[in-house]
């Protein structure tokens, strides 16, 4: 069996005001606009997620949201969308343990770096040649391949790249 994850930091946020706390950051300009473009870049790859499962923070919320108007135009149904505290800043050990308790074939995981940059890096058998891959900029996404039957068998060094995009790659 083939287990898809799709790994999702944030788009672009907001410093505009600089007594907001951090959990209540929204999008800027640039994160809105990117948003819809990585669920374009998905759906042309017909990738819809069963299982989203986010931070609850405004702008991992925003981001999911956004990328829902393209991913999902046709799709009324959508996926199950799951916000946990234990996403928000998580470290990659606490990312996967969350994943390892989800639901679906095709799972989307959207959250914040580092956590999120480090938890891709450390499920590729080989990472992507990209020269942003490392830093794994906002709104960047990777689509990883496991060959498992559950979220529980996945760890380190098991998912098989099938595609990594940052918003710049879109414009």
């Amino acid at each position: 069996m083939s287990l898809t994850l799709i790994l999702i930091r944030h788009a672009k946020s907001s410093w505009d005001d600089p007594l907001q706390a951090d959990h209540d950051r929204p999008l800027n300009d640039r994160g809105r606009d990117a948003a819809p473009k990585i669920g374009q870049w998905l759906a042309g790859r017909d990738l819809t997620p069963q299982t989203v499962l986010s931070s609850p923070a405004r702008r991992t919320q925003e981001t999911w949201s956004a990328i829902a108007t393209t991913l999902l135009a046709n799709d009324t149904a959508g996926p199950e969308l799951i916000f946990t505290s234990s996403l928000y800043h998580a470290s990659p050990e606490r990312m996967l343990g969350v994943l390892r308790e989800a639901k679906g074939d095709v799972v989307a995981l959207i959250g914040h770096n580092p956590g999120i940059g480090s938890l891709a890096w450390s499920l590729c058998q080989t990472p992507p040649a990209h020269s942003k891959f490392s830093f794994y900029p906002t709104g960047a996404t990777l689509i990883l391949r496991f060959d498992a039957n559950s979220w529980a068998e996945i760890g380190p060094g098991q998912g098989q790249v099938e595609g990594f995009v940052v918003p710049r790659d879109l414009n």
